[in-house]
């Protein structure tokens, strides 16, 4: 026996290791005008959630919600940025770890619907592009270019490297995949561009995620008025955001030989916000009606967003419109959806659940507990120091004109543009080309801001003899949807012009990438000051960062009060968890518990405008994400 003790032991633990979703190989195809489970036909009830947009630690949590919900199935995005964070450099570690995130999906028992892109759109920065692809020579992203597909095949083959192990075929809880992404519409916005050739790059996309690896049922999505654009042979139409059944079934059989299945990609029970404008609110009964309706006409979905979470650091885009260069999307992604930002059960989660469970055989559990709520009434910020004063320690760029963020090499944050007149000079400042937010000092005094949002890009200025100009200039995030995809550049990305004359010779940058917190008690050569009023008076106007520590003997999920403050970022124990601009409408930043914990922790804030001195700063247990004040 003993020689067999061995051998035995080593194949137990061999079973014992296999994940959930393993023990038990599933099928899945598209077959007979139907999703095909187990050899059974099945509806798709799925809901949308980024594991980017959530800390790892509370993934479980959250696929429990969706379960409780009554879905049997989640979709994701992948966003090649946040994984590519410079060419060849990968990460899939922690809140990236998307295998993770799919396994302990499947362990839940729900199926996975994976969005490689390899564009993303999503409110997301760049629409998941990374922003150095800008830097390729001969690179045009999203379309039929050598440079671009070479980097997306690169990403592709990277990203089955991680997941395609996951698929149903070889065990996973992964159902399909999904080529490209809303493609009909970026052909309609880029009629510049031959449809054999939009055609072309999206064959070759999908082409590149058969050749990776990725073999289970493929699929596109557009609005059900696109698919000429967006449709690719051998893959599933969708339709997003159609409510009407007859043209579902309509055009889906026109795309696909006379045949379903039929399913809405992307059904939309809230909606996206932007910084300075209302935050858009949709009714609960009408979208439980408009579920109940899916489901007794035999049409798969997938709610977008079932659960949004947050846009922490700098990972929100950005749209567009006539009367906005840019429309800078808010921090939080709570988008009004059924689970909201914090994983709170809401009355349109009530409201889906109870028409789901109407109608589905298999049994749909109790909401998880929700994760506890903490109050801090007062956070004291004792240190404060100037950023310029911060950005003097480093080694300036110099140019004789201004530098794009790119051309810095430096994907987010700010970058300081600073030019040391000797001649007095007044009159009309021009910076047509800014990108997005600026700041304007003349001898560290602030004298204005610029603003891409309002299309501000003019202000009087008065330079005197031997003086500095200081232009503080903010990335509030790349477009992600649209024509304007391609015209992505950050800073200053055209000539400064005074009076209609172009100022060149000597620009200093500083680059403030804030890609780590900048703790003050580590900061070389840079004075710091106990934030005292008399040292806040001094400091009125510049951009500072604030400092406070804070001791806790529970941790939990709470809100950070931004409304009396001006613009600008948090840290919490070295985490940025986004940006605050006291236009709202969102007024409180989300804070993680499981960021937070017992006895001593970190606060950093920088704040651009620092138009009043602060002291303190207190956090709520309830979110303020829709109180819109002036600027």
């Amino acid at each position: 026996m003993k020689k067999f003790l061995g051998p035995l032991m080593l194949l137990f633990l061999l079973i014992a290791a296999l994940p959930a979703f393993g023990q038990k190989k599933h099928t899945f195809e598209i077959k007979g005008g139907n999703f095909v489970y187990d050899g059974k036909a099945v509806q798709i009830h799925s809901g949308e959630m980024h594991y980017a947009r959530i800390p790892h630690q509370y993934w479980r949590h959250r696929f429990q919600m969706i379960k409780a919900m009554g879905l049997n199935t989640v979709a994701t995005y992948v966003f090649w940025n946040l994984h590519e964070t410079e060419p060849g450099k990968w990460d899939f570690t922690g809140d990236k770890n998307l295998a993770e995130y799919i396994k302990t999906a499947g362990e839940e028992g729900l199926m996975v619907i994976l969005r490689p892109g390899p564009y993303a759109c999503a409110e997301w920065e760049f629409g998941g592009y990374p922003w150095w692809l800008q830097n390729v020579p001969g690179m045009e992203v999203r379309r039929d270019n050598e440079a671009f597909l070479k980097h997306t095949e690169q990403y592709i083959n990277r990203l089955a490297k991680e997941v395609a192990h996951l698929q149903i075929t070889n065990g996973g809880p992964i159902i399909m995949v999904q080529a490209e992404n809303e493609f009909g519409s970026y052909v309609s916005q880029r009629k510049d561009i031959p449809l054999e050739e939009h055609r072309a790059y999206n064959a070759k996309i999908k082409k590149q995620l058969e050749a990776a690896g990725f073999n289970v049922p493929l699929f596109t999505s557009d609005g059900s008025w696109l698919f000429e654009g967006g449709a690719t042979p051998g893959a599933l139409p969708t339709a997003n955001g159609e409510s009407n059944i007859e043209n579902l079934k309509k055009v889906v059989n026109q795309y696909n030989n006379g045949q379903g299945p039929y399913m809405v990609a992307e059904f939309y029970p809230g909606w996206l916000a932007h910084w300075a404008e209302p935050h858009p609110k949709v009714d609960a009964s009408g979208i439980a009606r408009q579920t109940e309706k899916y489901i007794t006409n035999d049409v798969s979905f997938n709610f977008y967003m079932v659960h949004g979470g947050t846009n922490f650091g700098f990972t929100s885009g950005a749209n567009y419109d006539k009367n906005h260069d840019i429309q800078p999307d808010l921090t939080s992604y709570d988008y009004d959806a059924p689970i909201s930002e914090a994983g709170w059960v809401t009355p349109k989660f009530d409201s889906i659940r109870n028409v789901i469970k109407k109608h589905v055989s298999y049994k749909v559990p109790e909401a998880p507990k929700q994760i506890s709520l903490i109050e801090i009434p007062s956070i004291k910020l004792d240190k404060v120091a100037n950023v310029f004063d911060i950005a003097a320690t480093q080694k300036p760029v110099y140019s004789d004109k201004p530098l794009t963020f790119e051309q810095l090499n430096q994907g987010y944050g700010y970058v300081l543009y600073s030019r040391k007149f000797n001649q007095p000079i007044s009159g009309t400042l021009s910076i047509e080309g800014l990108r997005d937010f600026a700041v304007i000092y003349v001898n560290g005094e602030k004298v204005g801001e610029l603003n891409r949002y309002y299309k501000n890009y003019t202000m009087e200025i008065d330079i005197p003899f031997n003086s500095t100009l200081d232009i503080l200039v903010e990335n509030m995030g790349r477009i992600n949807y649209g024509a304007e995809i391609v015209r992505n550049n950050k800073g200053i990305i055209s000539p400064v012009k005074i009076n209609d004359i172009e100022i060149t010779g000597d620009w200093a940058m500083y680059k403030l990438p804030m890609s780590e917190t900048p703790v003050l008690s580590d900061l070389k050569n840079v004075k710091v000051y106990d934030n005292t009023p008399a040292n806040a008076a001094k400091l009125k106007g510049c951009p500072v960062v604030y400092q406070g520590t804070f001791n806790l003997t529970e941790t939990g999920d709470t809100f950070i009060d931004m409304e009396q403050w001006g613009k600008g970022i948090i840290y919490i124990n070295g985490i940025n968890i986004g940006r605050y601009w006291k236009v709202g409408p969102q007024q409180t930043l989300y804070i993680p518990g499981v960021w937070l914990k017992k006895g001593s922790n970190q606060i950093v804030i920088f704040e651009q405008l620092n138009e009043e001195a602060k002291s303190d700063v207190k956090t709520v247990k309830v979110p303020v994400l829709t109180k819109l004040l002036s600027n």
